[in-house]
């Protein structure tokens, strides 16, 4: 079953609810033959989105002219969780959403476990029972869906990978994406680099395979939240902590931008810098994007609002990361998108911050030079920025 909540626009207040007992597809839009027909919305496109059942979880597909934002991501296509939050458009109405999928019988039958646990306390054994492997890995759920692929979360029991049994991340290369060339460039190149690092703030490799001519990536599990839904669930930090978390990063930015070749990364954004619940530090997600520098130039990646002029143009190099971190801190801070704070100033589209009151005149200074258009304005080590940083502390 799936619940749909309309929120009021202010003070998030439920004003109306929704249930679909045996639905495998709810479309909602203002069109009057939708499941859910929000009609007085302007914003909302006359058949906007689809919510999508497959198997055990659910899909948001937008369909709207205008958008469909998942947890204030805007989203073509995005799995939900329960508890998320789906807004059509970007001043349009918003939905709480809450699932309830039955799950697949178990072969334990020990009792008194725990409320959404994966592992039986008494036996350990998975208590949700896909007969889904691939290869030696059972597939317990689904992480994510992003473009390029969808990550799931798995168990290696037989301890193939270090002599244990262990949970990983195995991140599967959607279909579609295979048949681009580029898409697969990227995906097998994320796998290489993976294999060749070795930093505490980075994920690890495991293994890389192709399976059903599908491609397979396993990698460590890293077990903490990532910071774009921290600011969402928990609203804005001190600027103490972010800064912290700021230096951290540029930690993991120095070694990368040092290798031989150097690694540009690409797309460092919120939902990108997860902290880890048991240290609390900060490691650097999806190498997806990443770059060799002295490559031939290449497509253009980045995430709006975090992406230098150089990376817009398909000319990255290790500045364009530290340009990111600037508009991070401007996330964290405010909890708005960076976007609302760009401004043309003479021939230049610039991050202004400088009416920002929470943000304290250093810090401004510091976000002001990371993320000057001019490259040769700005910072030019992650370690340069890191001391900067740790001047406003």
């Amino acid at each position: 079953m799936i619940t749909l909540t309309l929120l009021d626009p202010k003070t998030d207040r439920p004003l109306r609810q929704w249930h679909f007992q045996n639905h495998s597809l709810v479309r909602i839009g203002r069109a009057s033959d939708n499941d859910l027909v929000l009609d007085p919305y302007i914003e909302v496109s006359r058949h906007h989105l689809e919510l999508s059942r497959e198997g055990d979880r659910w899909l948001a597909i937008n369909r709207g002219t205008n958008g469909t934002f998942l947890n204030g991501r805007s989203v073509a296509r995005g799995v939900l969780e329960n508890g998320a939050i789906v807004q059509l458009a970007k001043d349009g109405p918003r939905l709480r959403v809450e699932l309830l999928v039955s799950r697949p019988p178990t072969t334990c039958t020990h009792a008194n476990n725990p409320p959404d646990v994966l592992f039986c306390i008494h036996c350990g054994e998975p208590l949700v029972k896909q007969e889904t492997f691939v290869r030696q890995y059972q597939v317990l759920q689904t992480l994510g869906q992003g473009g390029m692929g969808t990550t799931y979360l798995a168990w290696d029991k037989r301890g193939t990978i270090s002599g244990s049994p262990q949970l990983l991340v195995l991140k599967e290369m959607n279909g579609d994406m295979a048949q681009i060339a580029k898409a697969r460039e990227l995906f097998e190149r994320e796998a290489r680099i993976l294999q060749n690092l070795d930093h505490p703030g980075i994920p690890k490799y495991y293994d890389f395979f192709l399976e059903d001519n599908k491609k397979y990536l396993a990698m460590e599990l890293i077990h903490g939240q990532n910071l774009e839904r921290r600011i969402y669930e928990k609203g804005t930090i001190l600027p103490q902590q972010a800064i912290d978390w700021a230096i951290q990063t540029c930690e993991i930015l120095d070694y990368l931008h040092n290798l031989d070749p150097p690694l540009v990364h690409r797309d460092i954004k919120p939902a990108n810098l997860m902290v880890r619940h048991l240290d609390k530090r900060v490691v650097l997600l999806d190498f997806g994007a990443v770059k060799e520098i002295g490559t031939p130039l290449g497509t253009r990646i980045g995430a709006e609002g975090y992406s230098a002029p150089e990376q817009e143009r398909g000319q990255p190099c290790p500045q364009s990361d530290l340009y990111a971190i600037a508009p991070t801190l401007v996330f964290l801070l405010t909890g708005h998108s960076p976007l609302k704070y760009y401004q043309h100033q003479g021939d230049m589209y610039r991050l202004d911050v400088s009416k920002i009151p929470t943000i304290a005149p250093a810090l401004q200074r510091v976000i002001t030079n990371a993320s000057e258009p001019p490259l040769k304005q700005r910072y030019k080590t992650a370690k340069e920025l890191a001391r900067s940083l740790a001047l406003c502390l």
